[in-house]
């Protein structure tokens, strides 16, 4: 195959991936924008947003690159049929280290406000972060595997997908997600 072929393909697998990823990132912010009065309530939630979809990425990215090598190495085959241990231990480490990152996230945005003097409730933003790293890490999670599975199967390189589908969906349900745990936190 030509580079040019090669270069062609890669090109085409991609288009719609990042055509969504860019469609979905702009929903993200329309639902961001409605977050103004959760701002107002829980001082530091602004400062957590980049923090929590940067992790959201970095988290799920990694499972989705290491899920498309075990693919490409043989070590998984594209099925939720059978039970596999390697998947069930790659999305179980991912699922624990978004929720580290994310309580980390709450209590340097808390260590951070202080710093500045700025107020800011401890408990508020922990909750506010771990809830949300749980919801949009299960919603990411199962995404990354179905995707990069569905990929496989018909013919697609998944390391060309994880990346527009891992930001997509970060950015749009970690937003919703952040909206919901924030509304939560406030209603206790």
């Amino acid at each position: 195959m030509s580079v040019r072929a090669v270069a062609t393909r890669a090109y085409r697998e991609a288009v719609g991936a990042l055509s969504a990823s860019t469609v979905g990132s702009l929903l993200a912010g329309i639902v961001l924008s409605g977050l103004e009065a959760e701002f107002r309530l829980l001082p530091g939630l602004l400062v957590l947003v980049p923090a929590l979809l940067a992790t959201r990425g970095n988290v799920y990215g990694s499972l989705g690159a290491r899920i498309a090598t075990a693919l490409h190495q043989g070590l998984l085959s594209p099925s939720l049929l059978t039970r596999d241990k390697r998947l069930e231990s790659a999305v179980a480490a991912a699922l624990a280290s978004g929720l580290l990152t994310s309580a980390f996230a709450a209590i340097a945005a808390f260590v951070f406000l202080a710093l500045l003097s700025e107020p800011a409730a401890l408990l508020s933003l922990l909750a506010v972060a771990v809830l949300t790293g749980l919801l949009s890490g299960i919603t990411l999670a199962g995404t990354v595997v179905l995707v990069v599975f569905a990929g496989y199967r018909r013919g697609h390189n998944p390391d060309t997908l994880v990346g527009p589908i891992v930001t997509t969906t970060g950015d749009i349900f970690g937003v919703f997600f952040l909206y919901l745990s924030a509304k939560v936190v406030l209603a206790l």
